[in-house]
C-alpha cells in the first residue's frame, strides 16, 4: 500500500478491528485490506472529482498521477472547489465504513 495524499484523513477503526478479529491468515487479511483500499480510493476520487469543477479534472488527475503522495493536492483542490475537501473525504469515508460493515453483517446472516 503506497502513500496517498489523503491517507491522513482515513479512519477505518471498525473495519480494522473486524479484520483483526475475523481474518485468521495473513493472506486473508492482505486480501481484505486490498479490497478496502480499492473501495476507499474509488470513493475518495469520486468525491474529489464531484467537488472539483469539471474544467479542473484533467489538471488534478495529472498532478495526482505525477505525485499521488503530495499533500499539497489538498491545497490545490480546496483552491479550486467551493467545498472543504478534507470534510468531504471524512464524510465519504465514514459512510463507506458503515456500508462495508453493514454488508459484512448481512453476508454473515446469509451463511
Amino acid at each position: 500500500m503506497s502513500k496517498i495524499f489523503y491517507d491522513h484523513l482515513l479512519v477505518l477503526d471498525a473495519i480494522s478491528d473486524y479484520i483483526k478479529l475475523k481474518a485468521q491468515e495473513p493472506n486473508e487479511r492482505e486480501e481484505l485490506w486490498r479490497i478496502v483500499d480499492e473501495l476507499v480510493h474509488h470513493r475518495v476520487m469520486g468525491c474529489i472529482l464531484d467537488s472539483l469543477p469539471r474544467e479542473h479534472h484533467e489538471e488534478f488527475l495529472e498532478k495526482f498521477t505525477d505525485a499521488p503522495f503530495d499533500e499539497e493536492l489538498i491545497v490545490y483542490i480546496n483552491g479550486k472547489s467551493s467545498k472543504k475537501i478534507e470534510d468531504e473525504i471524512k464524510k465519504v469515508i465514514k459512510e463507506l465504513e458503515s456500508e462495508i460493515l453493514k454488508e459484512i453483517k448481512k453476508q454473515k446472516t446469509k451463511v
